[in-house]
């Protein structure tokens, strides 16, 4: 006895997964965009922002704080076992 599909919707989700199988690396959204093609769009959200006035502006002491923190947490990791035998 041979048993049929319930309805068209399994048929529509096989032939789309069929399609991402052959198209392996061409997902959606960023993972699958070109490094420029992500720039760009970067781009245009941050002069969007700027002109809104909501983006962001680093002042001096506020860069040298967040310096600060990224060495501090950088001289804290535990050095490579070829670090260590050297």
């Amino acid at each position: 006895m041979h048993l049929k599909r319930p309805n068209k919707f399994y048929e529509t989700r096989e032939r789309e997964w069929k399609s991402m199988q052959t198209n392996k690396g061409r997902g959606r959204g960023f993972a699958s965009m070109s490094p420029e093609k992500k720039r760009e769009i970067a781009s245009k959200g941050g002069k969007a922002a700027h002109a809104m006035g909501t983006a962001h502006k680093w002042t001096s002491e506020e860069a040298q704080a967040a310096g600060r923190k990224g060495g501090s947490i950088s001289r804290r990791r535990p050095k490579s076992a070829t670090q260590v035998q050297a």
